[in-house]
């Protein structure tokens, strides 16, 4: 009898090796990324939401971030000693944090941005066209100023927005040879003083004359009829609700600036200027009286309590 030996079965089991570990080194890019988008966003932000005065003083922070003006050689003082974070605030809540916050900070001491005397002029030019734009608008649209739109006259000048009053052949603005307002000339002022109300600006006020000599009197022509109607203008101005303080200056030009040089009797070449004036106009006006002399007799009553306006005011 055959001895049965037992059948050995040997099973191959082909093993799939995975890849190794690669230790998270992904996370460490992913991470690198993210913050080189959130920088990259960061920057665009203050690109868009400031001014280039105040990127030049956030720039100049970041060069030299002492609280001392100019270039420091020593390291900036911070809450872990010298060289460690620093405790000076930026504020990026947006383009007007910058310029904003406690007067004490040295950062916004030196770099407050400000506008710049070119901007401040571009921005009073398009205040006053603003101010001409309703002027038009309102006089198109005013019922009260509409018969009169031919004889209002609105245009831009080196002094600021001017506004003339002319006559009409058969619509003056005054008495004639006197300086009584017209009923129709007096809501002609009324309404615009509420619209030069509107603005910060000041303005001066001039009247002229045709070169017709509407007076015979003895030491009155048309110089004195000039400066009584710019004045008569400016009273029915402050009736109108205009502040007084509004008011720089009240001439009288007599017939010396004619409208229609070629025709000097023409209607148009009576009328009433009123010019909202630009600052530099302002400043101009104001200086003529400080700069002119004061007559030692007049230099005592300079400090006199000033005299009650005469009938002619």
């Amino acid at each position: 009898m055959s001895e049965n030996k037992p059948t050995v079965i040997v099973r191959r089991v082909k093993k799939v090796q995975k890849g190794g570990h690669h230790g998270g080194s992904w996370k460490v890019a992913y991470a690198d990324f993210v913050t080189a988008m959130m920088a990259f966003f960061m920057v665009m932000w203050l690109l868009a939401a400031t001014t280039k005065p105040e990127r030049a003083a956030i720039s100049d922070y970041f060069r030299n971030p002492s609280p001392l003006s100019g270039a420091s050689s020593t390291p900036a003082p911070g809450m872990a000693g010298p060289g460690g974070a620093s405790t000076s605030m930026i504020k990026l809540g947006g383009a007007t944090d910058v310029s904003r916050g406690n007067s004490n900070d040295p950062f916004q001491n030196r770099q407050e941005a400000l506008p710049t005397p070119v901007e401040e002029r571009e921005r009073e030019k398009k205040r006053l066209e603003v101010l001409k734009q309703e002027l038009q608008e309102a006089i198109s649209k005013s019922q009260a100023l509409e018969p009169f739109k031919d004889q209002l006259l609105l245009d831009i000048t080196p002094e600021g927005l001017r506004i003339q009053i002319v006559d009409k052949q058969n619509r003056p603005m005054f008495d004639l040879g006197s300086a009584r307002l017209m009923p129709y000339t007096q809501t002609i002022l009324v309404e615009l003083s509420h619209f030069i109300n509107q603005v910060p600006n000041r303005i001066s006020i001039t009247g002229h004359t045709d070169t017709t000599a509407y007076s015979t009197q003895l030491g009155y022509g048309n110089w004195e009829l000039s400066a009584d109607r710019a004045n008569a203008a400016r009273r029915t101005l402050l009736e109108g609700g205009m502040d007084e303080a509004k008011v720089a200056r009240v001439v009288g030009l007599s017939s010396s600036v004619l409208f229609d040089k070629a025709n000097p009797q023409n209607p148009i070449n009576r009328r009433i200027s009123i010019v909202v004036m630009t600052k530099d106009a302002e400043a101009a006006a104001l200086n003529e009286t400080d700069s002119l002399p004061v007559p030692p007799a007049a230099a005592s009553a300079t400090a006199a309590p000033a005299a009650a306006p005469s009938a002619a005011d």
